[in-house]
């Protein structure tokens, strides 16, 4: 059972000796961080402060869910108007007077956790009171981006503009008309989720302010008509952006805003072909080799357990399913299997030669398979045909050679069918999860015309004959990508496979859905 709890902040010197001592408890999956700012004071400037805490959390309370409460610092440390998800825990880095007033206040029964029994507060140390660094604020503050996965960067950045909006703050969110040069865009969630985890994040950290979370089409959004907006929060990498709001809203003859520039946060993980910078990009390369969505209940024998493997041409799939051959599954190759049915005498031969002819025949009577691509991928409803000739007989004869697998003594574990048409034949049914490869459609076609000696024109049509790499990932259990270099593909497969083992071996693999 999973818990949330409250870290009550006093000794900012100790926060990663604080986080440090949270991680024994292993229930504690999310985590609030007051600040216990003295409520006599005038509110300090906890910018940079802020996004330090995050930089420690990333580095102490990995893949925990960790926010930074900003309400409570403009709220003077009171918590009245915080909308927070029930609380379990109250851990405190020292003894404070707050914590049985917070405990009483969230009606949480569990005693208070202290980590430190001192009583020491430097937060005045953090004040920032310099006036270069005093932090000014805004009515309307204004910000723009992708938002995918909500991450330490992301959290970081609308921290920034929440602590220095008044009232207002309004956030574009891109869709898809500007996502599709990202990185693994095929990955990124649709722009509603991205819409409501934006939302569920600010009213969490701030619900006093009014939020206008809106999907944006074009890079400027609300920016280029708005008359009410005084300040815009960019990256050290999209400022030319603001600026460019500006001349826009110049030509608009609305007000130019103030600009708050931040800092990028430097990763920590720089393996594979990640970015220098914590960013989307690199949270969707994580989630390369991982199970994207559970395996649905099908009723399949259990044993072997039958992987689908598909992608779209030149993507990489024959590789792959050597690369799982290698760790021990046993491969079916659809495409060898319906090499074999097209031979005379064979259930397909007849039918594919009466329906298209004997000018697909080798001098030998066997079928061309070189002479018949071009026919079917040229119209669609030959191709039609073909399909239906071909996939009943195809997956027929596949059942049968797993159903004589299942009579062996040594039946293998794990059966992958790699099968490029397993979504469009409906295949999926067929198997317990699916695996997918998938590269960008550019390096797809600039394969296709290196390997098959294709003219571009032909190889996009063959792109374009498949399903798109969003329907792939959309049908897909787990998918890689071999855009990148073969070790780091490898590293996919070799983490997929890790996951499946375990799962497999473990105590709770009593059904074919695991």
């Amino acid at each position: 059972m999973t818990s949330s709890g409250i870290l009550v902040v006093s000794h900012v010197k100790r926060f990663a000796q604080s986080l440090e001592a949270l991680q024994k408890y292993d229930y504690l999956k999310s985590l609030y961080v007051h600040l216990n700012v003295s409520p006599t004071r005038c509110p300090p400037s906890y910018g940079r402060l802020i996004s330090q805490l995050y930089v420690d959390s990333n580095d102490h309370f990995h893949k925990k869910d960790l926010n930074i409460l900003v309400g409570t610092l403009k709220s003077r440390g009171t918590f009245d108007k915080l909308k927070l998800k029930p609380i379990d825990y109250i851990f405190s880095d020292g003894q404070h007077e707050i914590c049985e007033q917070l405990r009483q206040q969230l009606k949480i029964q569990q005693p208070i956790i202290y980590l430190s029994n001192e009583k020491i507060n430097d937060l005045e140390e953090f004040q920032q009171l310099k006036p270069e660094d005093k932090i000014r604020t805004y009515e309307n503050v204004v910000l723009g981006g992708t938002f995918d996965r909500i991450h330490l960067g992301h959290k970081i950045f609308l921290s920034q503009a929440v602590i220095r909006a008044c009232s207002r703050l309004i956030v574009g969110v891109t869709t898809s008309q500007l996502t599709k040069s990202k990185t693994l865009n095929e990955l990124i969630l649709p722009v509603e989720q991205r819409i409501e985890e934006v939302k569920k994040f600010l009213n969490e950290i701030d619900p006093t302010l009014q939020y206008e979370v809106v999907p944006i089409d074009d890079p400027f959004g609300p920016t280029k008509t708005d008359p009410n907006m005084d300040m815009i929060v960019v990256s050290a990498e999209t400022l030319r952006g603001g600026e460019k709001v500006n001349e826009l809203r110049q030509q608009n003859n609305l007000k130019k805003l103030d600009i708050f520039c931040i800092d990028l946060v430097e990763s920590t993980d720089k393996s594979g072909p990640k970015e220098s910078k914590v960013s989307s990009s690199n949270t969707r390369i994580d989630l390369l080799g991982t199970r994207l969505r559970k395996p649905e209940l099908k009723s399949l024998p259990t044993f072997p357990y039958i992987i689908g493997l598909t992608g779209g041409i030149a993507s990489g799939k024959s590789k792959m399913a050597q690369r799982l051959q290698g760790m021990g599954a046993l491969v079916m190759d659809c495409d060898k299997i319906a090499h074999e049915i097209y031979e005379p005498g064979q259930v397909c031969y007849d039918k594919i030669v009466e329906e298209f002819g004997d000018e697909i025949l080798n001098g030998d009577k066997r079928i061309n398979r070189a002479k018949l691509g071009p026919i079917v991928f040229a119209d669609p409803r030959k191709l039609e045909k073909l399909n239906n000739i071909v996939w009943p007989e195809l997956m027929a004869e596949v059942k049968r050679r797993i159903n004589a697998l299942r009579e062996k003594a040594n039946c293998p574990k794990v059966v992958v069918l790699e099968a490029a048409v397993l979504l469009k034949a409906g295949w999926d049914k067929e198997v317990h999860e699916v695996w997918s490869m998938i590269i960008p459609p550019e390096e797809a076609i600039r394969r296709v015309i290196e390997r098959n000696g294709l003219p571009e024109e032909e190889a996009r049509r063959r792109l374009l004959s498949q399903p798109s790499n969003s329907e792939i990932v959309s049908r897909s259990n787990v998918v890689f990508s071999s855009q990148w270099d073969p070790d780091f593909t490898l590293k996919q497969a070799e983490k997929a496979w890790k996951l499946l083992m375990g799962e497999l071996e473990g105590p709770t693999a009593k059904s074919s859905n695991l």
